[in-house]
C-alpha cells in the first residue's frame, strides 16, 4: 500500500486533469476507482476504461473490496485511488485502509450542498466526514492541479 501515490476526490473521476496532471506527477501507471455504483454499470466501467491511456491499468471496486485490493497491494507501480465522495474514503479508512492524504478535488453543487472553496461544494454531512477523517489522521487538503497552493480543509470548516 505504501505505494498509492493520491487518494483524490473528483466528482468526475477519470478526466482530462486527472490523466494529464496527476499521473504525470505521480508516474501513477493504475487507477483505481472505488464506487459502490459506478462498479455496478459495465458501460460506466468501459467508459472510465477507454479514458486512460494505454499506459495506464484502470480498475473500478465496491469499497470492500476496493479496502481488500489496496491493503493488499505490494506492487512497485504507484497507483491514484479515485472516488466520488468523502463518504467512500471514510468507507476505506473504515475497512482498515491507511490513508495518510486525502486530495480534495472536484465537488460540483447540487441540492443540499453549499460553497465551500471556490467551485468545491459540500453538504453538512460531507463536513462531518471530513471532520472524522482529520480525527484519523488523514490529512485532508484542497489542490485541483499539482501546481496549485494545498488549502487544509480543516481550516475551513
Amino acid at each position: 500500500m505504501s505505494n498509492i501515490a493520491l487518494t483524490r476526490i473528483d466528482d468526475r473521476l477519470i478526466h482530462g486533469q486527472v490523466i494529464t496532471a496527476w499521473c504525470k506527477i505521480t508516474s501513477a501507471k493504475r487507477i483505481v476507482i472505488v464506487d459502490d455504483l459506478v462498479v455496478k454499470d459495465p458501460f460506466i466501467v468501459q467508459v472510465l476504461q477507454m479514458a486512460a491511456p494505454s499506459t495506464v491499468k484502470v480498475e473500478v471496486h465496491d469499497i470492500e473490496s476496493g479496502a481488500e485490493v489496496l491493503k493488499s497491494y505490494d506492487g512497485d507501480e504507484n497507483l491514484i485511488v479515485l472516488v466520488k465522495y468523502p463518504k467512500t474514503v471514510l468507507g476505506l479508512v473504515n475497512n482498515g485502509v491507511d490513508l495518510k492524504e486525502l486530495n480534495v478535488g472536484g465537488m460540483g453543487a447540487g441540492l443540499g450542498r453549499k460553497s465551500f472553496y471556490k467551485n468545491i461544494s459540500v453538504s453538512d454531512e460531507e463536513k462531518e466526514i471530513f471532520r472524522e477523517l482529520i480525527s484519523k489522521n488523514v490529512k485532508c487538503f484542497i489542490q485541483i492541479v499539482p501546481d496549485a497552493k494545498k488549502i487544509d480543509v480543516g481550516t475551513l470548516l
